[in-house]
């Protein structure tokens, strides 16, 4: 029996879990911001709750499956590939939880998450800009 190790986890944030739930609690934040942003220009007025229901959904699974976008796949898989994996499983995740959240058919919740991925696009690059990270 092979013993379960929390190692691969503790190796995305960085240092253990403090850094792990932070990372997970801005990316939620920065997640849910979007959202909103987005679901106020398409639906209109909106409450912010259902954007912060919805948001941990993807950030989850996006701090899950950023290992794979670094070169850390247990395969010999172009790298380039597993980002574009990535980026559609986070984007069925956010589709499922728009859905839910703003009780949209899957349909109607797809353009949202389109145009939640551009708000979150242009927004992750400017602020990775000013912070000087990119």
């Amino acid at each position: 029996m092979v013993p379960l190790r929390a190692a691969p986890l503790q190796s995305l944030a960085g240092g253990g879990l403090l850094a792990l739930v932070v990372t997970f609690l801005l990316t939620t934040l920065f997640y849910a911001v979007t959202l909103h942003l987005a679901a106020t220009f398409f639906i209109g007025d909106v409450p912010s709750q259902r954007a912060a229901y919805a948001a941990p959904v993807p950030a989850a699974v996006s701090i899950l499956l950023q290992q794979y976008g670094r070169g850390g796949a247990p395969l010999a898989i172009d790298a380039s590939l597993l980002v574009g994996v990535a980026l559609v499983v986070t984007l069925a995740a956010d589709l499922l939880a728009v859905s839910l959240a703003y009780r949209l058919k899957l349909r109607s919740a797809a353009p949202l998450v389109l145009l939640h991925f551009a708000f979150a696009a242009v927004l992750g690059i400017a602020l990775g800009n000013l912070l000087g990270v990119l």
